[in-house]
């Protein structure tokens, strides 16, 4: 039987999506829908925040998570220096389903990369999560929204039944409209390499390349 939706699950209407952003800015998770599917999240700097998603999730520790951001501007607060094919991929595709892999930046803590040197990062292509990390003032250290192994959740209510009370609260922002997760591309590389299948498909790649 799955967890009950409970007083967690909260509306971003009448001061809900800042009640979350202040959870977050406290240190706690954060459930939220993005264009993919949806997320918890912790601000991508505090270490003790990471490592919360990491219980919640039964995640392996040598799994990296992803940095969601609200704008292009931000990604100079997560990444070191890019190669072009990394900003003409970014510059074509975001807000969209792209997740790039990038050289990780100074300030980005090692328990968000599992200690490698690089960090993957996205900007959603749906407003309520670009609002919710611009109102937490931090990008957003974002792994789906899921038990580790299990389904993604489209639904705050598919959220509540997998993390239920591990976690602070959940935005409920209806039926995630992207459904499949996001494409990964690896651009650390001397050639963009593709690490994840996902709605953007390796010819929509090469025609920006």
């Amino acid at each position: 039987m799955g967890w009950p939706m409970s007083s967690n699950v909260i509306s971003p209407d009448l001061g809900g999506l800042e009640a979350a952003a202040a959870r977050l800015r406290a240190g706690e998770l954060v459930a939220f829908p993005t264009d993919t599917v949806y997320g918890v999240g912790a601000v991508c700097w505090d270490t003790h925040a990471v490592a919360k998603l990491y219980t919640a999730k039964l995640r392996s520790l040598d799994k990296a998570i992803p940095i969601l951001l609200a704008d292009g501007e931000d990604l100079d607060l997560v990444t070191g220096s890019l190669p072009d094919s990394a900003l003409r991929l970014a510059r074509h595709f975001w807000p969209g389903a792209l997740t790039l892999v990038v050289p990780r930046g100074e300030r980005v803590p090692h328990s968000v990369t599992s200690g490698g040197e690089t960090v993957a990062v996205r900007i959603p292509d749906l407003a309520l999560a670009r609002e919710l990390i611009r109102a937490a003032g931090a990008p957003l250290a974002t792994t789906s929204a899921n038990v580790s192994g299990r389904a993604p959740a489209l639904t705050a209510g598919q959220v509540a039944d997998q993390l239920g009370p591990r976690i602070a609260m959940i935005l409920d922002g209806g039926i995630c409209p992207g459904g499949v997760a996001s494409t990964v591309v690896d651009v650390t590389g001397p050639v963009p390499r593709i690490l994840r299948a996902g709605p953007i498909t390796e010819d929509q790649l090469l025609a920006v390349l």
